[in-house]
């Protein structure tokens, strides 16, 4: 499982590392960073900030000092919680897990510096006023690559030309137009029928998969959504227990999805502390050029789709970056 671009990239880094370090904040300097998330099940993007921080010459209890909240999938606590942190004033605030936990920091603040990951729109939800100029406190990544659901549907159907009908599985609190209809298009240009099955929680996704199942789909793309994200394993589980082919991120096939396409999450947080260091040595949020994606991976779990019956079609074995057995 070992994917050799990955192997190279963490190799790169590693030498990187050291001249970077060397640009680090004057000795007794201690920052103080406010970390806002959805869900503290999914440590991976904490690590992977922390992982950026460190190769960058900040180490938590010498230079800085990182005071996290998270809303556990709550997001009427996000106001509650930033108040929490503008209180210990913070110097800069990283939210995860989408756009609620950014949008929340936003309203409470218009002076603290606030680093966004995950987000889907940030245009579209008011948060920066253009990718190029923000123009306000917030800079940072955003995920909005508006067709990656329907290149997810693409490659599903290419793994399962005779799937007709096929789920949707989305957050409605954390669901952008901007990415559901390019996936509309691509449904019906693929005369494939489209159904729609939200969750909110995690304890309603044993109901949302057995309406699947009475809906009697074939397939199913799962959307890019902090709570998928933390529960990506036991969302493959039961689509596999229903005979489902799956479609989702990188990090789902991972886990156990069919079929995974997107960019790597880690690494995608780990740039976060890019915006970071450059806030603390003077930046100006508005003048940062928010980040996308602009490296995709495609995973296939082999293992996933011969349970299912499935022969995956030579050509996109070819094309993939990694192949589970």
């Amino acid at each position: 499982m070992i994917n050799r671009r990955t192997f190279l990239g963490a190799l790169a880094g590693g030498l990187l590392a050291a001249p970077l370090a060397a640009e680090a904040q004057p000795a007794g300097k201690v920052y103080r960073i406010g970390l806002l998330g959805t869900h503290s099940g999914q440590a991976s993007p904490m690590e992977a900030l922390r992982v950026g921080l460190r190769d960058l010459g900040y180490m938590e209890g010498k230079n800085i000092v990182i005071e996290h909240r998270w809303a556990e999938g709550k997001y009427d606590r996000f106001p509650a919680l930033v108040a929490e942190l503008l209180a210990l004033n913070v110097d800069v605030i990283v939210t995860q897990g989408g756009t609620p936990p950014a949008l929340a920091a936003k309203r409470a603040t218009t002076t603290t510096p606030i680093v966004m990951t995950g987000v889907g729109d940030a245009v579209g939800s008011g948060l920066v006023e253009s990718l190029a100029r923000p123009g306000g406190n917030v800079t940072g990544l955003t995920d909005s690559v508006p067709e990656l659901h329907a290149k997810r549907l693409e490659l599903l159907k290419e793994a399962m030309p005779r799937a007709g009908r096929v789920a949707f599985l989305v957050n409605p609190v954390n669901r952008t137009q901007a990415a559901y209809k390019p996936l509309e298009r691509t449904a019906r240009l693929l005369k494939v029928e489209l159904r729609t099955v939200e969750v909110r929680r995690t304890e309603e996704f044993e109901r949302a998969f057995s309406t699947m199942a009475k809906s009697r789909v074939d397939a199913i793309v799962v959307a890019q959504d902090a709570l998928f994200n933390a529960n990506v394993r036991a969302i493959a589980d039961l689509a596999a227990k229903k005979g489902l082919l799956s479609s989702g991120t990188k990090e789902f096939a991972e886990a156990g999805g069919a079929i995974g396409y997107g960019w790597n999450s880690f690494d995608n947080n780990r740039r976060a502390a890019h915006f970071v260091d450059r806030i603390l040595k003077g930046a100006n949020p508005a003048d940062l050029p928010v980040e996308q994606p602009t490296k995709f991976e495609l995973v296939i779990n082999l293992k996933t789709a011969k349970a299912l019956g499935l022969t995956i079609p030579p050509s996109l074995l070819q094309r993939a970056d990694q192949v589970i057995e």
